[in-house]
This record gives structure tokens, sequence and C-alpha cells, in this order.
């Protein structure tokens, strides 16, 4: 190759390896050829052609609410549903048992997790959150290498009519440290197919070996690549299809294993497709995009797109543009799957997404209220033929979109004061502060993303005090780990000095009623009003009362009224903000509030000084207290489902919840069997079914006495008591003559709960543990949390049985007997670890140790038998003598040391050392002397002496020993094995 082509065949390979983004004037055409085919004709083409041409099944898109999988937050890629298939899991029964040839288009979200596009989207013309990836599998060998390339060659050729001389192809170019060579077949079918060897590239493991995971189904790709220049300068090559051939497994060792079925997955992404076929340099100026680019423009009355980037991008109109386009489509699709805005995991990572709309359209296009909802009808219009569960959902997407989009508005309003606010008393080069950045996070309503603060940091040009926000983040990750085993937190408190001064004084206890004023709105969201209280008093951290605190300063605050739930009856406490009344500038968290004789005391950090008398105005965190509401309602059903399955003796021993998992502690004489957990979760789940309102009244303590059923913990209740009755109005339930109280969840409880049981959406218990002879403690989570786990028990239960149905068809092969009860571990270890019904984890954990027994009895008697076959040839080749040292092909060193011991037995006068030669390398050794041996000659230094000499380790015994090691010259070590074994005879 000449010297010029060897540098140009360089740059291109650094130019892919960077994956570049699309930029420069995204208006310029890459062809004059004809008017190009619209998106939805492109997407039926390719499916089209796989069915009609190819005899390929079509399978709608998987929700991109990942079913069984808690490793993805989102499903991410085409192959993500067809995990059972590659990892042979796949139940042999259900219809994906069936799948040979399979196309479809997919709908893939890439934000959050490992694969993140979001902090990127706006940027540049090309990344998204959301995205269509169109693809083609074949499975258990259908079809491979030479199909596979030929059936991408033909449609992009000669169905999309891309000219030949723009497509440039890589192959895996081999990796010696793994032992792997060159993918030369499919760089012989690209050849063999026309495209010139110049635009054929090997590339290494980084670009052209693909892996599920750290374990699993792996082998080389083959991709497609798209030249954006023409011919005209150098080439500008884009990747538009990756075409994966499984074929090996990666071991928990990191070794390499064949599959014993090969499989295909292509996939490529629409959006860059089309861009190529409708000749933009830019996906945002497709057909795809247009429209929602369009309404916005109409919508707002910013500037027309014009595609620009980076520094040419004025006011950054254009990137706005590009995220609200890209967010408004992932939030419609999510919502439409079942995801919804919310506080942790997928929901989580939604809410930035619609946060971050929020902000571009309002702050940059200057958009008015409502108008992403607005944006609603447009992405159906251009997606809901192809996924019809959009134009089902169209007007519940739109409610939620424009109900969140509301309640984030004022937040963002008053974030954006605080930071403006900030900006003015920083020096030239001063950081940001950390503090001020994490409340603007985390505290309240105000939500605002980290990643959005940043980047309207970055508008200003100042930078974030990184270094302080991680150690900001380290610290709420250690709260959050003692909230899983809360234990008496010692914070601010009024000791007896202080209260008794409070009551000398006449101060009130804290008017708290407040925390109950909530409501439904109709679209069947919360709302929580603020509370506007006075400043009483206020406390240093060492207790002593004080009449201001200054900047920075950490105190108690005591104040006449508040809407804050102090942590009692096992409710976690409330948290959020404050700020003065008519200056909405300055906020002052609040961690927590706690009971203390009555008075309920705030923990503050003053931003700045901060005075008794003072009028404030308190926020409630609406998603914290949600959580919690969710979990206190949760956890009185679940009090009531224990009595119906465990009978009315049944007494509650504790609680603790917080917005993300909820512990109950029950009265048992033994452990609940896995039967008994089932019917709890289902008496709970027909009250969420039922949807029942929940009902809440203050009584005369002396009316609930008497009362057949009601609930109430063995502690001090106030008088007026509040009740809380579940679908039976309160005077009903405690009218004695009614029994309702017997029949559904009355109870004693100061805390705060939904107005429905339906918000619960589901229960499910995912622990038991016995704290003391007669209590049990039952960990459970809800809603989005427990759907999530119940589709891992599901999953799971899938695997056990396909792993049952393998074991059944038993195996002739040792390798495969000792993958299977791998597998069977690697199952054991998955369902000891998930979150998952505990009822259902019970049953899997006594099938799998079933199965386990099985799978090893199987190994031993096909290992006995394989090592008698294999002792026969090496009796045949050996007369008899004081010693055999040979080779012998197995995989499994337990078979060497049986070849080794059956020698011996049949004979008892000959030593034996054997070895095993292995993939890359590696050697197994196994050995047993003869009882007839000199003393000084013992098998562990026979084995240590062959082991070292091929830089490797053995252990075992005088008697018998083995180990392993790595030489690329076999006979060598058999010559040392031998030399050292007469040496010593």
């Amino acid at each position: 190759m000449a010297a010029p082509m060897v540098a140009a065949v360089g740059g291109l390979r650094r130019a892919i390896r960077r994956s570049p983004s699309w930029q420069g004037p995204s208006r310029r055409p890459l062809s004059s050829r004809p008017p190009p085919s619209q998106a939805t004709v492109i997407r039926d083409a390719f499916l089209s052609f796989f069915r009609d041409r190819h005899g390929h099944r079509l399978v709608p898109s998987a929700s991109v609410r990942p079913r069984g999988d808690p490793s993805l937050l989102f499903v991410n890629a085409g192959m993500n549903q067809f995990k059972p298939i590659f990892l042979g899991t796949v139940d042999p029964r259900s219809e994906m048992a069936g799948f040979r040839r399979v196309a479809n288009s997919q709908k893939c979200v890439r934000a959050g997790g490992r694969h993140s596009d979001l902090e990127d989207v706006g940027r540049d013309l090309s990344h998204h959150t959301f995205f269509e990836m169109l693809g083609n599998w074949a499975f258990g060998g259908e079809y491979f290498k030479e199909e596979a390339c030929s059936m991408a060659w033909e449609l992009l050729t000669q169905v999309y009519g891309i000219p030949e001389d723009r497509l440039w192809v890589s192959y895996f170019g081999g990796d010696p440290k793994a032992g792997l060579n060159p993918d030369l077949e499919s760089r012989d079918i690209w050849l063999s197919l026309g495209v010139p060897a110049s635009r054929v590239l090997s590339f290494g493991p980084q670009e052209n070996f693909w892996e599920m995971g750290d374990t699993g189904p792996c082998g080389p790709c083959t991709e497609i690549h798209y030249d954006l220049a023409g011919g005209v300068g150098a080439p500008q090559l884009v990747e538009l299809w990756n075409l994966v051939f499984m074929q090996h497994n990666r071991e928990a060792d990191g070794s390499l294993q064949p599959l014993p079925q090969r499989h295909v997955d292509t996939g490529m992404g629409l959006e860059r497709l089309v861009a190529v076929l409708q000749g933009r340099r830019s996906t945002y100026d497709t057909d795809l995009f247009s429209p929602l680019l369009s309404a916005i423009h109409q919508g707002c009355g910013a500037p027309p797109y014009s595609g620009r980037v980076g520094a040419a991008d004025e006011g950054r109109t254009d990137m706005a543009y590009r995220v609200v386009a890209d967010h408004i489509r992932t939030l419609s699709v999510c919502i439409a799957d079942g995801v919804s805005p919310g506080m942790s995991g997928a929901p989580l990572v939604l809410r930035r997404i619609l946060r971050r709309a929020v902000r571009f359209a309002t702050e940059v296009l200057r958009a008015p209220p409502g108008f992403l909802g607005s944006l609603v009808p447009v992405v159906v219009e251009t997606l809901g033929d192809t996924y019809p569960e959009l134009q089902k959902s169209s007007a519940q997407i739109a409610s939620l979109v424009s109900e969140d989009e509301a309640a984030f508005l004022a937040s963002l309003q008053r974030g954006r004061r605080i930071l403006d606010r900030t900006l003015r008393r920083l020096g030239p080069s001063d950081l940001f502060p950390a503090e001020v950045a994490w409340s603007l996070s985390v505290s309240g309503d105000l939500g605002i993303p980290l990643d959005l603060v940043e980047l309207m940091l970055e508008e200003k040009g100042v930078q974030l005090d990184s270094a302080g926000l991680a150690q900001l983040a380290q610290e709420e990750a250690q709260r959050r780990a003692q909230q899983a085993e809360p234990v008496e937190k010692q914070g601010l408190r009024l000791d007896i000095h202080a209260l008794g001064e409070l009551q000398c004084r006449g101060v009130p206890p804290t008017d708290d009623s407040p925390k109950y004023n909530y409501c439904l709105r109709p679209s069947g969201g919360y709302e929580f009003g603020p509370c506007e209280a006075q400043v009483l008093q206020l406390y240093t951290e060492g207790g002593t009362a004080v009449a201001s605190v200054g900047e920075g300063q950490r105190c108690g605050l005591l104040l006449d009224r508040t809407n804050f739930y102090a942590e009692q009856g096992g409710q976690a406490s409330d948290r959020g903000y404050l700020v003065r009344v008519g200056q909405q500038d300055v906020l002052f968290p609040v961690t927590r509030a706690q009971v203390c004789g009555g008075f309920i005391l705030h923990e503050v950090v003053a931003p700045e000084c901060l005075r008794v008398g003072e009028q404030v105005q308190l926020h409630v965190d609406t998603a914290w207290r949600l959580g919690c509401m969710e979990k206190h309602t949760a956890v009185h059903l679940l009090n009531w489902a224990l009595r119906q399955a465990l009978g009315p003796g049944t007494e509650q021993r504790g609680s603790h919840l917080n917005p993300e998992r909820l512990r109950f502690d029950v009265a048992t004489q033994t452990p609940l069997t896995p039967e008994q957990l089932g019917a709890v979760e289902s008496a709970v789940q027909e009250s969420v079914r039922r949807d029942e309102v929940v009902y809440t009244e203050e009584v005369a303590l002396a009316h609930t006495a008497h009362v057949p059923g009601l609930r109430r913990l063995d502690e001090v209740y106030p008088d007026p008591v509040r009740v809380v009755s579940v679908g039976v109005p309160v005077a009903q339930a405690l009218d004695p003559a009614s029994q309702a109280a017997l029949r559904t969840s009355v109870e004693l409880c100061c805390g705060t709960h939904l107005l429905r049981t339906g918000a619960v959406r589901d229960l499910v218990i995912t622990g038991e543990r016995q704290l003391a002879k007669g209590t049990t403690r039952l960990l459970a989570i809800t809603g989005e949390q427990a759907q999530q786990a119940r589709e891992v028990g599901q999953s799971l239960a899938q695997e056990v049985e396909a792993a049952t149905e393998r074991l059944s068809r038993g195996s002739q092969d040792v390798v495969e007997a000792q993958r299977l009860a791998k597998d069977m571990g690697r199952l054991t270890d998955a369902v000891d670890s998930a979150v998952m019904p505990h009822w259902q984890r019970r049953a899997l954990q006594a099938t799998l140790k079933a199965l386990q027994r099985r799978a090893n009895t199987a190994i031993r008697k096909l290992e006995v038998r394989q090592a008698a076959q294999k002792t026969q040839e090496l009796l045949q080749r050996h007369s008899e003598g004081p010693l055999i040292v040979d080779t012998v092909s197995t995989q499994s060193l337990s078979v060497l040391v049986k070849v080794v011991r059956q020698l011996c037995e049949q004979v008892p006068s000959t030593s034996v050392l054997l070895l095993s030669p292995q993939p890359l390398g590696h050697v197994l050794c196994a050995c047993q002397v003869a009882q007839t041996a000199t003393p000084a000659f013992t098998a562990e230094a026979w084995a240590l002496a062959v082991c070292g000499h091929m830089g490797g380790k053995a252990w075992g015994s005088r008697v018998v020993a083995q180990g392993t090691g790595s030489t690329a010259d076999l006979e060598a070590a058999l010559r040392a094995a031998r030399a050292y074994a007469l040496d010593q005879l």
C-alpha cells in the first residue's frame, strides 16, 4: 500500500473511532438525487424487504420500559427483548422460542445509565435521547455472515439506491492478546460483493468486537459506513449499520468459548438512515423532526430554526429547538409505555428530561405556559401510525406533560432568581457555590436537575464547584444508605429547659394541621399548598435560643404553624424549603422536622441572616411527601392483609417508611409461608385495583375504645385522635354494629395518606427475616419499583423453567453439562440478590436447589463415563511400564483427574502425568504416583516441576496432584515431565 493510502486509512480509522457528530451547515444537501422518500416509507421499506424477500417474521417494538431486566433504565437497543434467546434462557413453551429470523423497528431511549446521550442532545446535529432502531436477527444459526452481509448490501444499494461508492465497511482485525484471529470471512464476503479493498478497513476489539456485558454471548461485528463527502476531499464517514455475529461466550473467568448456537444481531438507526436518504447532514433536518420544529416556531415566536451549532448559535436558540423537539418525542413515547416522571430510576430520568425541555422552551424560546403539551399531537401525528399506543394515550400524555410543566415553571422562575442573585455576589474567578446548586436540585418543588444548573451557569461563563458538589452527593448517598435501616438520629432537639422556657412564655404548641391541606386535581395529581408562618424562636446547633442566625449557620427554627410532617409514627419527616414572604430569591433548605413536646422544630441551613419575628412561606418537597403518603397507605393495607391471611389476632410490632421503601414488623409464631406471602400481596392488590377512597377524620378518643377490628398500637394517642379508614366513611367504620373495621383497614394514625388507594399501584414484599422469636420483619416496595420487581421475578421464573427443560433433555457432553450447572449457579445468585417478590424467591430457590443436585449428579456420571473411555484409549497406546506421560483432550480438570486415577487403579505400579491443552495456550495438568514409588517421588513435587516449567502453579498431596500453566511448546513440557519422573525413579 502506498504511503499516501496508508496515511489516509490511518486518518479514517481515527475518524471512525471518534464517531464524529454531524457538524457544519445542516441545510447543505448531500447529493443532487431526486426528492427523497418520507421517513415512513423508508421504515416500511426496511420491514417489507426482510419480510417479503427474505422470510423474516415482523415483531412489534417492545416497550421502552424494560421487562424483567433491572440492569437497564430504558430499552436502549433492538436486541434487548431477545436477550433470553442469546442467553439460552428463553422459555421453550413461549412464542419467542420459535423465533428463527425476525425484523422490527424498536423504540429506544438512551438517557441515564451507562449509555446516555442526554447531556449531548442539542449541542450537535445528531444526538437523541429517543430514536428508532431498525434491525434483523437470525437465531440458532438460521443464517450467518454471508447472508447477513448480502441482505444489508442489497437493501442499501438496490432498494434504497445508495451509490456503492459512498459506502465503506469495517471488520474485526483480531486480538492477539485474547487469541482471536481476524474475521477474514467477513472481509472476503465484502470483497466478493464488490466493495473495493481500499474501502474495507480492519479494526480491533474496541470498534469491531461486540459484547453484551462482562459475561455472555459476544462476537465480531462488521459495520457499514456512509461517506458524507461523496468523493470531494477527504472521506467523512458516519456509521450506518452494525452487523454483529455472536459466536463466542465470555465466561466468568474472562475466557472465550464457542457458542453452541450462533446468532446474527444487526442494528441501524432510522434517524441517520433517513438523513442519508433525504440528503441531509443533520437528523433534525428530516421529516421526522421538521413538523415539530415548525410547530415550535409557530407556538413560541422564536426565529426560525436554522441548524446552527456552537458559537454560531447565538443565544443557543437552535440548541433549544433541538432539545425541545427531541425531549417531547422521548416524553411522549415513555409516557405511552407506562413510564411517567417520578423520583427514582427511569421516572427520575424522565423528570429531568421534562424539566430540561421546560427550561429551554420558556427561558430560551420564550414559549408560553402549556406549550410543551401542545406539541404532543405533532409527535402522535409523525409516529402514531407505527406505534399506535401513542394514539391511544395522546390525551393522557398531553395532560401529564402540561401538568408537570405548570408545576415546574414557578420553581424554575424562583431558581433563576436565586441563581442570578448568587452570581451577582461572585467575584470574576469565583466558583459557583456547591451548596446553592445542591439546594436548587433537591429542595422542595424546585428539583432543577444538576446538569441543567451547570448548563445555566455555562451560559453565564461560570464554573460550578464540582469538588464541593461531589462531597454533597456523597453525604446524600450516606444518608440514603442509613435510611435503609434507620437508627435514632441525634439532630437538633429542644431539651427540658428550652421546653420549660417556651411554656413559661405561654408559647402554644405548633399548629401543624396544614400538613393535611392537600387535594386531588381533576387530572389525578396532588396539589400541596404553601403555608405562611411567623418565626417564633431560633436555636443554635447547641440548643441555645437566639434572636437571629447568620449566613451558613445550621439552626433550629420554631414557627407558629407548619405544613411539614414531623417524624413520628414510623413515617419519615418531610423535607423542603422556606422563603421570606416578599423575598422569593433566597431559599432556606429544610432538611428535617421533628416533634419536641408538641413543638415542631425545623432543621434549616441559613444562606443569610434570619431573625425572630420574620414571616416565611413553607414549601414541602412534594415528590418526597407523595412517596411517604404512598408508602404509609400501603402500610395500612399490608397490616390489614396480614390479618386476613394470618388471622385477626395478628399484631403489628412497628414500622418505618420513607419514599423509597417500607418495613413492617409483625408478631408471628413461625415464618410466613410463600403461600401466605402471596395471599397478602393479592389482598393489597385487590384494594389497589378497586381504587378505594381513603377517609380521615378526627374523633374523640373514647369513641374508638370498643370498635371490633380497629387497629391501634400500644402507644399514647392524642384526644381527639385521627382515624384513617379505607373504603368506608369513618363514622360508619366506628359504628360497632357495622363490623366494618373487620372487613377493611381502619386505624388510628396521625400520618399523611393518599386520598385513594389506586395511587399505590402495587405492593411487593421483597424480604423477610426473624428479628426475634415471635417477630418477623417484612421489607416491601410499592408503585413503579413493585411493578419492576414483579417483572424481574417473572423473568427469573422463565429462566428457571428454561433451565429445567434443558436439564430434562439431558446432555452427553461434559462441557455442556458443566455450562448448565454454571447457569444454575448464576441463576441461584440472581434469585438470591434480585429485588423480586419474596414468595417467588423462596419457591425458585427450592427449585434451583433440586436442579443443582440433578445437574451435579449428571456431570459426575458423564465425567466417569468420559474418563473411562479416555483411560482405555491411553492403555491401548501404552504398554505396561513404570511411567505414562501423555496428553488428553478434555476441557475439564475434573475429568483429567479421574482419568489419572482410573489408570492407576488398573495399572497400580505405574505413575501417570497427563496434560490437556486448552484455548489460548493454557494447559491443565493432573498426576498420581504409584504406591511402589520411592518416598522422594511425590505427586505434588512432580506437578510443581512440570507446571513451573509452564509458568503456572500446582497443588495436591504426595499421591495425587493437579495444576495449570501456559505454553506454546507442549512437547517440551512432556519431556520435562518424563525427565523429572525418570530421575526420581
